[in-house]
């Protein structure tokens, strides 16, 4: 899930979030080495990393056994890295944030999805959205002392205190070729004044990621026209 709120006076917040509870490793180098292993094509790549990685096997067992569904809908959206919010008094507060469906979620078997087409995520939103708008509720989660901060591949206690900030309403589906977030970097370090940075390593590494990876995109713009006049030669 891909968000960019803009304020009255100019200023974004941009955030990319992701449905799995934790990340799968620790640091932005481990991440590296995961994407090694996955497309390597030693048949022991994988268990020579999770080997190297111990805080890989949590992220595994989620993988193995979560709860899938059949819909955007109905996922649940996690921004697991760490961030400093300062509030009006001036304290700063270490959060996290998540966007908490309103539809129900319901759960689907693996291999029942695997027998659906591969568009048919995109299908689906798009025909519950013409139904009516789908929400989400924003809730920032703060730490407490001592909870890890630098790693998104742990988890926070479940007691932590909560804040509802926001509701996300959905009303409208876009293809991304005439979309407009197709042309959107979602760069987790743009952020408005009383936001920024912590010590978690990954929003620098997405953000200098992200960058690359939109050059490219744009690069390739005139293969996939915004519009059918500009198809035209």
């Amino acid at each position: 899930m891909g968000l960019q709120i803009s304020t009255p006076d100019g200023q974004e917040w941009r955030s990319a979030m992701v449905n799995p509870p934790i990340f799968p490793v620790s640091t932005p180098q481990g991440f590296y080495e995961l994407l090694l292993a996955s497309a390597s094509k030693d048949s022991d790549a994988m268990k020579t990393f999770a080997a190297a990685h111990p805080e890989f096997a949590p992220f595994g067992a989620w993988a193995r056994s979560g709860p899938w569904t059949g819909s955007y809908a109905e996922e649940r959206y996690n921004g697991l890295n760490s961030f400093v919010f300062t509030d009006g008094s001036g304290a700063e507060h270490m959060v996290r944030w998540s966007l908490l469906p309103a539809a129900q979620p319901v759960s689907v078997p693996p291999d029942d999805l695997a027998k659906r087409g591969p568009d048919f995520l995109e299908q689906e939103i798009t025909e519950r959205v013409r139904g009516g708008p789908q929400r989400w509720t924003l809730v920032v989660t703060v730490a407490n002392p001592g909870d890890p901060t630098a790693d998104p591949s742990k988890a926070w206690p479940e007691d932590r205190r909560t804040i509802e900030v926001g509701t996300l309403t959905v009303q409208q589906i876009e293809p991304e070729r005439d979309g407009p977030c197709r042309d959107i970097n979602f760069d987790p370090t743009v952020l408005p004044s009383g936001m920024r940075t912590s010590d978690d390593p990954f929003p620098a590494a997405r953000s200098s990621v992200y960058a690359k990876s939109y050059d490219l995109r744009t690069a390739e713009a005139k293969d996939y026209p915004r519009t059918a006049a500009e198809a035209k030669p």
